[in-house]
């Protein structure tokens, strides 16, 4: 197996490519898809202070690395959601890559800081884990990015997490999510700019980049996400990739290219009418935020129910 070009010994095959490439050339690549995707979307200005979204798996921690390469001035954000020993392995992912690179790392934890974690607060508040967990890294993010003068809050999702919700998306036909499935989310009402520059990348080729950079990161699947559609649609398309590789890129590409603007006006429905909620100032459609309500139903104490005394009416 040779590298396409140099023609030196390959460490890696891309089949959507048609190609296989050394250490030196992929890890190009990879920098160039990345470089692509913000140029071909207008993601980032070379002078942009760009907070990453970090959880320290291989997307996140490879998006920082990719974009300190690509020049930008970026600093990590890390939310603690208290899920036993998946959360203390990948907080020490996180500090151990920072720390290491001299970078800075704003860590929030939600036991410490919020009074709940993830587990406790999603029973408490009656929400399914992935959306109590998800509602608050969002919220946070972009209470972190306004707070901290950040000009973008930069995700690691990838192809593959794209095309996967992409997916469901259609599979529902939700037309205000559908509306939102774009690499970037303009900055407005109070909402950070959300970009996701590494949409040209796969799952395989983040994990290969890490490896072949000596970035250590979260192996394991967040325990919480057992039965998730997500990870159903993933593998669904994992099996059509097999058969035809570069399905997920044509069906993700060709939606932005021929679809998504069908359904901009759809996004912007439930960001009318914000104001900032009464007890953060985070903008919200009603007087409190989806976050502070979560926070309290977490946090809520549980009333005791007396039994009744014997021979009482």
């Amino acid at each position: 197996m040779k590298c396409r070009v140099c023609r030196g010994p390959a460490v890696i095959d891309i089949r959507r490519h048609n190609a296989n490439f050394c250490r030196e050339h992929f890890l190009r690549l990879c920098r160039d898809q990345v470089k692509r995707a913000i140029d071909a979307f207008d993601m980032l200005q070379p002078d942009d202070r760009v907070l990453v979204a970090v959880s320290g798996g291989k997307d996140s921690l490879a998006l920082w690395d990719l974009l300190l390469e690509l020049g930008y001035r970026v600093d990590g954000f890390y939310v603690g959601l208290g899920i036993g020993d998946y959360s203390d392995t990948s907080t020490d992912h996180a500090v151990r890559f920072a720390r290491e690179r001299g970078l800075t790392l704003h860590t929030v934890d939600l036991r410490r800081d919020h009074g709940f974690d993830v587990p406790h607060g999603s029973r408490a508040a009656r929400r399914n884990p992935c959306s109590a967990c998800g509602l608050s890294k969002r919220h946070l993010f972009d209470e972190a990015a306004r707070r901290g003068g950040y000009d973008a809050v930069a995700t690691g999702h990838n192809l593959d997490d794209e095309a996967a919700v992409l997916f469901g998306n259609v599979l529902r036909w939700d037309p205000e999510y559908l509306g939102r499935q774009r690499p970037v989310l303009e900055a407005r009402d109070g909402f950070p700019r959300k970009v996701k520059p590494l949409i040209r990348l796969t799952e395989r080729e983040t994990a290969a980049y890490c490896l072949l950079r000596g970035i250590d990161y979260l192996v394991d699947e967040c325990p919480l996400s057992a039965g998730n559609k997500h990870l159903a649609y993933k593998a669904a398309l994992n099996e059509i990739e097999a058969m035809s590789p570069g399905a997920k890129h044509a069906f993700y590409f060709g939606f932005l290219e021929r679809a998504s603007e069908r359904f901009a006006t759809e996004s912007d429905l439930g960001r009318e009418g914000l104001s900032p909620c009464t007890r953060c100032g985070a903008p919200t459609p009603g007087e409190v935020c989806a976050f502070c309500r979560l926070v309290e139903a977490a946090t809520a104490a549980v009333p005791v129910e007396l039994g009744r005394r014997r021979g009482s009416r």
